[in-house]
């Protein structure tokens, strides 16, 4: 099964922000390359929001280019052969942390949001990854900084997009 399949696949299992999910479902209708860098009209990304429920905090990294807090996430590559190892993937790559498990159940959110020329788009299909015991995060050259905040800290330097996420995070948590 290609990229685009397990794509097509996820976002119509997810039951969750209708209006978004079907414009992503259009999109990669009307774009076979919808999956990659390369679709100018915009592409998916797969990102985790590491969580150590534990001790009741999330992992940021301040993204390099956008000096913002965010979770970890990017690009699918040719390997990722769905969007869970994807996101998988960057949530390790980004936070050198071996041993994450992404949250049963499937993406946690969908975040649309604008980009810079020639890409219009990014359509984030968003998960939770949680944090083994013990586990010491280890900055990328992908971020300025990388840091674990309390939910409440989170909130306070992350935008609402994140925000959002952590909130629907800790709600998956409790189910």
């Amino acid at each position: 099964m290609s990229l685009h399949d397990d794509a097509v696949l996820v976002l119509k299992s997810y039951e969750d922000q209708e209006e978004l999910r079907g414009l992503y479902l259009d999109h990669l209708a009307a774009h076979p390359d919808g999956m990659w860098k390369a679709c100018e009209a915009g592409h998916l990304t797969a990102s985790a929001l590491v969580i150590d429920p534990e001790r009741g905090r999330v992992l940021l990294t301040l993204h390099k280019k956008l000096s913002m807090w965010l979770q970890m996430g990017g690009h699918c590559e040719p390997g990722d052969s769905s969007l869970e190892r994807a996101a998988l993937r960057e949530a390790t790559e980004e936070s050198g942390i071996p041993g994450l498990t992404l949250l049963p159940g499937g993406p946690v959110q969908l975040d649309r949001h604008a980009i810079p020329a020639p890409c219009h788009w990014h359509l984030d299909v968003q998960y939770a990854a949680l944090a083994p015991a013990g586990a010491v995060e280890a900055i990328s050259d992908e971020s300025l900084d990388l840091r674990w905040f309390s939910y409440d800290e989170a909130a306070e330097v992350a935008d609402g997009s994140v925000v959002r996420l952590v909130e629907r995070t800790r709600a998956a948590l409790l189910r």
